[in-house]
């Protein structure tokens, strides 16, 4: 008897073997951690989905203002950083977290009004001290559309005034266009880009400003140099540099890069 019962044992042990793994147990698709500024998230979302079936990997994308994501980025670790103008990379490229890039577009400032600009507001940022508007403008501390306001602001010497006409600051672009949407406010200035997004195109109007004001900003996607999985990382980077992701871009009414050679 006890002879058989080992004999059963050692056959189950062998079947256990040879049996075929549960799904479960098999090996986790890639994932791929992305950074990316708020302005941005639309083409992106778009790119990495396509990425996603090209390459059977899985990518997630935390989104928010610039600075904030590069400190999530210094705490958490992750591959890709997108930031919403290049200034992000020189101010902390010294800190080793940032290594390579590669250029996917261009971001603009420009001026968001009401749906057929109500106020009659005239293409120059002057028009934020105007004392029969609402304004509101980006946090400098905490994205790239407050950042790239205040450079704007500051080259013309208004940059205090206007923040303390403001009603508030907002965070970042997404915040900024949701008080618009409201009605908070009659005037901001935002990215170009912000006013291709169907829930705003319905109800607020973007005014372009000059280029030798608001200067096409670049958007440089990052690789993270703590990044677990650099291989794959560079391939999506190839992606939304190539024409693909340019077109891409292009649809959410980004510069690309090809309109500033």
């Amino acid at each position: 008897m006890n002879a058989f019962r080992s004999l059963a044992l050692v056959a189950l042990w062998a079947l256990s073997i040879l049996a075929p793994r549960p799904v479960a147990a098999q090996a986790a698709r890639p994932e791929l951690l992305l950074y990316c500024g708020i302005t941005m998230v639309r083409p992106m979302a778009e790119i990495a989905q396509l990425f996603e079936k090209r390459e059977n990997v899985k990518v997630t994308m935390a989104q928010g203002g610039s600075e904030d994501l590069y400190q999530s980025a210094k705490r958490s670790g992750g591959d890709l950083y997108l930031p919403g103008e290049p200034s992000y990379r020189e101010r902390h490229l010294k800190e080793g977290l940032l290594g390579d890039y590669v250029g996917v577009g261009y971001n603009q400032m420009a001026l968001m009004v009401q749906k057929g600009n109500p106020k009659k507001v005239k293409a120059d940022p002057r028009e934020l001290l105007r004392r029969d508007l609402i304004v509101i403008l980006g946090n400098a501390e905490s994205g790239s559309v407050g950042n790239e306001s205040k450079d704007i602001l500051d080259r013309l010497g208004i940059y205090p005034q206007v923040v303390k006409a403001a009603a508030f600051l907002a965070p970042d672009s997404r915040s900024l266009s949701i008080a618009m949407r409201r009605r908070d406010a009659d005037l901001t200035m935002n990215w170009r880009a912000a006013g291709f997004a169907p829930e705003n195109q319905a109800v607020l109007d973007m005014i372009d400003l000059d280029p030798k004001l608001a200067t096409p900003q670049a958007l440089l996607l990052n690789l993270l140099t703590v990044s677990r999985n650099p291989d794959l990382a560079r391939r999506f980077m190839t992606l939304a540099q190539g024409p693909d992701g340019q077109a891409i871009f292009r649809k959410h009414g980004f510069l690309d890069n090809a309109a500033q050679r």
